[in-house]
């Protein structure tokens, strides 16, 4: 069965669209805000999410962009927001497909099809480097290795793990239902606990002032960004 994530503001639409979807044999999950549908996409990975771009809490662009910063579920963007540019902005982002509101069931089926067509939810290819230098601390991945200013940086196992994770996903926003499930494993991913405690640690490893950081940045709510600006001179 394949499940569609259903991300409307409008109760109603989202709620008649899940009726229709049930009935054609869809598996389906309906929420109202951005935040909640990053958490129900690193939650339920669904085959196909429907967004709309008019959200309450986050512009629906920025939602696709956190999607794609580790997932390369298929994205149908429907939305009352016909302008071209609007369409260009939402395809540049990573969407698959654009619907225009109003729309025919019919129509969006065949949308769906198309996208659950194109693959099921699958991580983005790692293709960040092998060592990573900043300012202040230089990572070798392939042997395990943090300096900071010529010294050994010690880092636990779990440590070390989520840092690759963040380095993997360098710039991006990773929610932190993915980084507990990848780093302690599925049955942990609503231990939010744990992740404020070993990014913190990482913090006091990594950071010249943990209290203002320059690299590990946390998104209230939705979870944690490494940023990796080049040492001067590279």
């Amino acid at each position: 069965m394949t499940a569609v994530l259903v991300v409307d503001d409008d109760v109603s639409l989202a709620r008649a669209l899940g009726i229709n979807l049930r009935a054609h044999g869809y598996d389906v999950t309906t929420v109202h805000t951005g935040r909640h549908a990053l958490d129900a996409v690193a939650r339920r990975h669904p085959d196909v999410v429907l967004l709309d771009l008019g959200l309450p809490d986050m512009d629906g662009v920025d939602v696709l962009a956190g999607i794609r910063g580790w997932s390369a579920t298929p994205v149908v963007v429907l939305s009352a927001r016909a302008d071209s540019a609007e369409k260009v902005e939402a395809l540049d982002a990573g969407a698959d497909d654009y619907v225009t509101k109003p729309f025919g069931m019919d129509e969006l089926l065949a949308r769906i099809r198309a996208a659950a067509r194109r693959g099921a939810a699958v991580p983005v290819a790692d293709d960040s480097p092998d060592v990573v230098v900043t300012a202040d601390w230089t990572v070798e991945r392939s042997a395990h290795r943090v300096t900071r200013e010529g010294r050994p940086v010690r880092l636990t196992p779990t440590e070390w793990s989520l840092l690759d994770v963040l380095l993997r996903h360098a710039g991006k926003l990773v929610p932190g239902r993915t980084l507990l499930g990848e780093v302690w494993g599925p049955g942990y991913q609503d231990q939010s606990g744990y992740l404020r405690v070993y990014v913190a640690q990482l913090r006091r490893k990594l950071e010249p002032d943990p209290a203002r950081p320059r690299y590990l940045f946390t998104e209230p709510g939705v979870g944690y960004r490494l940023e990796v600006p080049a040492a001067p001179g590279r």
